[in-house]
């Protein structure tokens, strides 16, 4: 899941923590492992993967959650 798809995040949650993922509708899709804590997460979303490190100041994973951390509801 790239964070250029993601258009809200909620809640809180740690770097490696499980969080669900849902659709515009609020229907979960899937559970997954996030590569980044929710206030990452804020910072990042709707961003290209290029644009992690000038956001962040770092560079991270490129996915949110990758899909080898997830698994679909």
């Amino acid at each position: 899941l790239l964070p250029i798809g993601v258009t809200k995040v909620e809640g809180a949650f740690g770097k490696g923590d499980a969080v669900v993922l849902k659709d515009g509708q609020g229907r979960e899709l899937a559970r997954g492992l996030s590569a980044y804590s929710s206030d990452e997460a804020k910072k990042i979303i709707g961003k290209r993967s290029a644009e992690i490190e000038t956001a962040l100041g770092y560079r991270g994973r490129d996915e949110l959650v990758h899909r080898d951390d997830m698994a679909l509801s």
